[in-house]
């Protein structure tokens, strides 16, 4: 990068004098790296204002953007991918995905009403051969490196663990109250105990107005009767333990980001080498849960053979009952291709964020969900009529989520005010 001189500065030392220091500051007794070690790092010398010329080389500067992007400084999260406007798009297309989503999972249950535990252990497995397939691709393309796939195993098995377990308390509680609504104010928790991060008084107030805009939407147009009638409180504390589970494990991911920027010299793991491992270690603990999750199911174990064959079967729309599995393999397979698109698509919202931001993103896909499915869709013929208490939460979680986003000078000039 080449000096600059501004000429309506005050008075400096001249070009001869600086050409003189700099040339000393290279001598063998200079504290400087090595080229050998940094190879060519550009000297870019600025005035300071305060009689003194200050010089910073490339590595510096690339080494204090490494320990930014691992302690997670450096704006609200947006340490990469092209600041807000990259962020911003990743939100978008991720609310658009998590709504397709939604839709084509109960477009899925039609054919497959009969064996939602099937479809649920079709996608967990099978998303392990997808995952691994394309990070060997990648590898071999020289987009992950030996490097990434070194990071230690105990972060993704922890994940995996904390992702198995969410899944079988969270079916051990199904449909006892609107899980989508937790996650935000978990990971809110969990981002400050376990990553330090603090937030300001807007994003917090945020993120409650998005949870109580979710628990109105969900309860007003999900459900006919009260909300929580005649639901112990044991239920409610389960799914919400599932639901602090999958935030847990939304929060070691974006730890492992950031630690792996730190370990990676400034360069963030790949987001396959995340998801395949995640998934690896998911599948596994899942496996050994099996005999749990099938009896909360109800089905025996020494059933769960037969009943595999029979969701394989109609999975696949072969077999005997052609018209109980109409839909399928069509309904089923979009939507497992949806899913994972979608979880690429949130992770890489965490890699390019933070946990928090992506969930509040996926969070505004519940109304719209709910929305999209209360009109007449394929294969659900016939519509529903959605409350004013729908539309009332819907506008408290979208308030939500614009606090959140609130920028921090207008956040502060606000707080004065």
């Amino acid at each position: 990068m080449p000096m600059a001189l501004l000429l309506s500065s005050p008075p400096r030392p001249s070009l001869r004098r600086v050409t003189r220091w700099s040339a000393a500051s290279l001598s063998p007794r200079a504290s400087l790296p090595s080229p050998r070690r940094v190879g060519l790092a550009v000297a870019a010398a600025s005035w300071d204002g305060a009689g003194r010329w200050r010089v910073e080389t490339t590595t510096t500067r690339a080494r204090a953007a490494a320990r930014a992007g691992a302690s997670g400084e450096g704006g609200d999260g947006e340490v990469e991918g092209g600041g807000g406007t990259g962020i911003a798009a990743a939100a978008a297309a991720t609310v658009v995905l998590a709504v397709m989503n939604r839709v084509l999972y109960k477009l899925a249950l039609v054919p497959m009403r009969n064996y939602p535990f099937f479809l649920a252990q079709a996608t967990t497995f099978g998303y392990v051969i997808v995952y691994f397939s394309i990070l060997f691709i990648r590898y071999h393309a020289g987009i992950v490196t030996k490097e990434m796939l070194a990071l230690p195993k105990s972060r993704f098995m922890l994940i995996g663990l904390l992702e198995a377990l969410g899944v079988a308390s969270g079916m051990a509680a199904a449909a006892m109250l609107p899980g989508p609504s937790i996650p935000v104010l978990s990971q809110l928790i969990l981002s400050v105990l376990i990553l330090g991060r603090k937030y300001r008084a807007n994003q917090i107030f945020g993120c409650l107005l998005v949870t109580a805009g979710v628990i109105l939407a969900v309860a007003s147009g999900a459900n006919s009767g009260p909300f929580l009638s005649d639901v112990k409180l044991f239920w409610p504390a389960v799914l919400m333990a599932s639901s602090a589970c999958h935030a847990g494990a939304s929060i070691i991911k974006e730890f492992v980001f950031i630690d792996g920027a730190k370990r990676l010299k400034g360069k963030r793991p790949d987001i396959f080498v995340v998801n395949s491992f995640g998934s690896g270690f998911q599948a596994l603990f899942v496996f050994l849960l099996l005999p749990f999750l099938s009896n909360l199911k109800g089905i025996p174990l020494a059933e769960l053979p037969a009943y595999i064959n029979r969701g394989a079967a109609c999975f696949l729309n072969i077999g005997g009952n052609l018209k109980d599995c109409h839909g399928a393999p069509l309904l089923p397979l979009l939507f497992i291709a949806m899913n994972m698109a979608f979880n690429i698509s949130v992770l890489n919202l965490v890699k390019m964020s933070t946990a928090l931001v992506a969930s509040l993103t996926a969070t505004l896909a519940v109304p719209l969900s709910i929305y999209v499915l209360s009109l007449p869709l394929p294969y659900i013929p016939g519509g529903t009529n959605l409350s004013t208490s729908f539309l009332v939460g819907a506008a408290i979680l979208v308030l939500g989520l614009l606090l959140y986003n609130l920028p921090k000078k207008l956040a502060g000039r606000m707080k004065t005010d």
